[in-house]
């Protein structure tokens, strides 16, 4: 229990420092101001008056695609962040100092759950400006941002696994690029993906990324009876498959991306 508090303490400060960082950094924290305004307004008037969906705008269908290629997108600053202080020695600096081994990883994986808020409340109220509207409760709405935060908070672990396992900021940022583009297009972020060709329909289907879309579609009344959801379980069954995926991400690259600092602070 004392690890755990030490653990808790010691990650809350190094989310300060980080928070300060970012605070000081204008190209960061434009990214994640200016970057999603640009996602909403870009998509929602390009794309939005070109494709027409039965029983919907296809703003409302597409803006909590938009959340999710956010979050996916900014998550990765917990990984390039990583590499840059593996760099620049500051884990020998931390390494000299009385605290807790996962506290840097938590603090930073904090950090970047704060970003993500502030990108997801930006979009939101971008999305209010050009028609987006929360069709369910308040409480299902809340939930549908929680769901979002959490998840976030899940694959910023998985990117310091990667960042670790790299070590470079330049070899993360290609393989950071390289990967989560297709995760996001392979989804029912932009379209249907059930009008998706070939092999590429259940790859969509069974997709982390379009079950969390799913499930912020239903938590914020942005769904339509005229469009007929998959017959496959995650997509069925979206929010609680979200949750579950979040769960296993924190169980399986928790432990990981401690292990990887570890062996990266005894070097």
């Amino acid at each position: 229990m004392n690890a755990l508090k030490l653990a808790a303490a010691d990650g809350l400060t190094i989310a300060r420092r980080d928070a300060l960082k970012i605070r000081r950094a204008p190209d960061l924290l434009g990214g994640v101001i200016t970057l999603p305004i640009v996602f909403v307004l870009l998509f929602a008037y390009v794309f939005g008056s070109m494709i027409s969906l039965p029983g919907m705008s296809y703003g409302e269908y597409l803006l909590p695609g938009i959340f999710v290629m956010t979050i996916v997108m900014s998550s990765q600053i917990t990984g390039y962040t990583l590499t840059q202080d593996l760099q620049k020695g500051i884990f020998d600096r931390f390494r000299t100092l009385p605290m807790s081994p996962s506290a840097v990883l938590i603090g930073q994986t904090v950090s970047d759950v704060i970003m993500n808020l502030a990108s997801v409340v930006t979009m939101a109220l971008v999305g209010l400006l050009v028609g987006w509207r929360i069709h369910s409760s308040p409480g299902e709405a809340a939930l549908g941002f929680l769901m979002l935060l959490l998840f976030s908070y899940a694959f910023s672990w998985v990117t310091a696994t990667v960042a670790l396992a790299l070590r470079t900021p330049e070899t993360f940022n290609n393989v950071a690029t390289i990967v989560s583009f297709p995760i996001v297009f392979l989804s029912n972020a932009f379209v249907d993906s059930a009008r998706l060709p070939g092999p590429l329909k259940p790859i969509a289907e069974w997709n982390p990324v379009s079950t969390l879309i799913q499930g912020a579609r239903e938590l914020f009344g942005n769904t339509s009876a005229a469009m007929p959801v998959p017959d496959v379980w995650p997509l069925r069954h979206p929010v609680a498959a979200s949750l579950l995926w979040s769960v296993v991400l924190l169980a399986v690259f928790v432990p990981l991306a401690t292990r990887l600092y570890q062996r990266a602070i005894s070097r």
